[in-house]
């Protein structure tokens, strides 16, 4: 992973993306959110830091392709 990556506790995505903490950890993570790609655990630990810049990027492609199906 690269240095220059935002990395994100659960707390700090929410005030970032508008979700209650308790609903992306409990909808989000692992059927939205998949670890290895959205998230890791460093270490092998418990605590959980999301990548921002994925997150971001992922909500922008779904965002793009639900307005370019709606104008088919």
């Amino acid at each position: 992973m690269s240095n220059n990556q935002t990395y994100l506790t659960t707390d700090e995505l929410s005030g970032r993306i508008k979700y209650d903490p308790r609903t992306i950890r409990n909808v989000l993570k692992d059927s939205v959110l998949l670890e290895g790609i959205h998230y890791f655990r460093p270490f092998g630990g418990r605590k959980i830091l999301y990548i921002w810049d994925r997150i971001e990027t992922d909500m922008q492609k779904i965002s793009a392709g639900q307005v370019s199906n709606c104008l088919q």
